[in-house]
């Protein structure tokens, strides 16, 4: 066919593609509005996208309109559209509660990110229910026992003070500002594989590892499109690799379990009982057990590195910012960790010496109620859900309950960062407890959240005692900055300097 033909036709198809193109812009906003109803949000999106441009380049600001939309309304949530996605933001408390409290297959599914099966793939840990969710959980108890976690921690000392040391090495650390945000994302990464798969990560598998875990990360802040070149799908391949590499950590500590070895991390902690739990199948000439295989306890292994990663770096930043800004707060952490630790000591910080840091916890705990790391937690309406009397979430929707918002509700002064509030005297961790969802609520709460806080307050306590810091403030440093977690807008610059006379050697 010759090119004036094809024009000839294209010209001749013009006017009914251009009245298909208007068709489907229409039926597509017909389908918003009668999704939405009174609900507060925009009476006009634009065709596909929606506003997910709006949400790419300026997250915070999108999430502070739709949170202003829903206070406004008085009813406690708002709604948007999203490439072709309906979403529900909800700021209540109590609604909060209700999407935790129905995660099943006939009401919500937690999906963790808007897009995460296609990063996560379909059998993942965030995506279980019911009891597969219960049996696969009770397996992952024993990764945090006393024992484990005393273990843990002191794997954590060992790479907080190497890190530490790195920054204090800086030829720029007596004389220039440096931001953090990149140094606690390193630090915590090279931990959570420590804790995770300690010794079976060797150098170049760890180099590999980072490198892929960078493409996730690039990936997961993108529009989901899924072509070559383009940073989704990097970050989709990213996460085949990771997770091949964790199952190969699995397979090898296995092995070493078999032999009777004693545990060294996560892993091995996870294999004692599995391996158990394989050989009496077999004895029982049965299959082995659900969620045994190596490949799946690697896309587990992935799910903890996913949740402890940026989280953890957001609430160590958040905790120099606040104690920058707090120097009372800070005073009293530097006498409480001193009356108890000291690094002049050449040891590491006891189990029991962590216990002993209840105002360091209490800073810790009102550190991550203050700045929430993962502000919301992403489900998908399996089915029409009633939220209220008056509205029904539509079969589809995303639903963003915010634990960020739920956070600033119910205590007293919740604006205030005030650490007290935790202590014995208050209680207000038991008063508001249904306010303080940053560990979520419900079968998908947090399992690792005692590892979480104990990272937390070994950081402040070993970062307090070692360096006199100091922030670089500019205007809007405190500004909320998602990647994908929550940080200051400038990464938290900062200059330290040595409080002691030498850098310690911890053994």
């Amino acid at each position: 066919m010759d090119p004036l033909s094809v024009s000839a036709i294209l010209l001749w198809l013009s006017p009914y593609i251009l009245s298909l193109v208007a068709f489907l812009v229409l039926f597509e906003q017909i389908s918003y509005l009668n999704k939405k109803r009174s609900t507060p949000g925009p009476t006009v999106v634009f065709p596909f996208v929606g506003n997910a441009v709006s949400l790419v380049r300026n997250p915070t600001k999108f999430w502070d309109v739709q949170s202003a939309m829903a206070k406004s309304s008085g009813i406690g949530f708002s709604a948007n559209y999203i490439i072709g996605k309906f979403i529900v933001f909800i700021s209540s408390t109590e609604l909060s509660h209700k999407i935790f409290a129905n995660v099943r297959p006939d009401a919500f599914h937690l999906v963790g990110h808007p897009f995460g099966k296609k990063l996560f793939g379909e059998h993942n840990l965030i995506y279980m229910m019911g009891q597969e969710h219960k049996d696969l959980r009770r397996r992952i108890a024993p990764n945090f026992t006393p024992k484990a976690l005393s273990i843990y921690t002191e794997i954590q000392q060992h790479i907080i003070l190497k890190h530490l040391k790195s920054w204090m090495e800086s030829p720029e650390s007596d004389t220039k500002s440096f931001p953090l945000r990149l140094l606690c994302r390193d630090m915590n990464l090279e931990t959570s594989q420590t804790v995770f798969v300690g010794p079976y990560l060797s150098g170049e598998s760890r180099k590999r590892f980072e490198v892929d875990y960078n493409f996730f990360n690039v990936g997961l802040m993108k529009l989901p499109i899924d072509f070559p070149g383009f940073a989704f799908r990097n970050a989709r391949l990213a996460v085949s690799r990771l997770v091949e590499t964790l199952s190969f950590c699995a397979e090898e500590s296995k092995s070493k379990m078999k032999s009777g070895d004693d545990a060294t991390c996560l892993v091995d902690f996870w294999m004692q009982d599995t391996i158990r739990e394989i050989a009496a199948a077999e004895l029982a000439g049965e299959t082995p057990p659900p969620h045994s295989s190596s490949i799946e306890i690697g896309g587990h292994l992935f799910d903890f590195l996913f949740a402890s990663q940026d989280a953890s770096t957001s609430s160590l930043l958040w905790a120099v910012c606040l104690l920058d800004s707090h120097p009372d707060v800070l005073e009293k952490v530097r006498d409480e960790v001193s009356g108890i630790w000291s690094p002049e000591s050449e040891k590491l910080i006891t189990a029991e010496q962590l216990r002993e840091m209840r105002y360091t916890e209490a800073v810790a705990r009102e550190v991550i109620r203050y700045r929430a790391p993962a502000t919301m937690v992403p489900h998908i309406a399996g089915e029409d859900f009633p939220l209220t009397e008056n509205y029904t979430i539509p079969k589809g929707t995303i639903v963003f309950p915010s634990v960020y918002e739920s956070s600033f509700q119910g205590f007293i002064e919740p604006d205030r960062f005030d650490p007290d509030r935790f202590m014995e005297t208050r209680q207000e961790d038991r008063v508001y407890k249904r306010n303080y969802l940053a560990f979520g609520a419900g079968a998908h709460q947090c399992v690792g959240q005692r590892y979480a806080i104990n990272h937390l307050v070994l950081f402040i306590a070993m970062f307090t005692s070692l360096f006199d810091f100091k922030r670089e403030r500019t205007d809007g440093c405190d500004e909320l900055s998602y990647v994908p977690t929550i940080c200051p807008r400038d990464d938290c610059k900062v200059v330290v300097s040595l409080r002691c006379t030498r850098f310690p050697s911890l053994s």
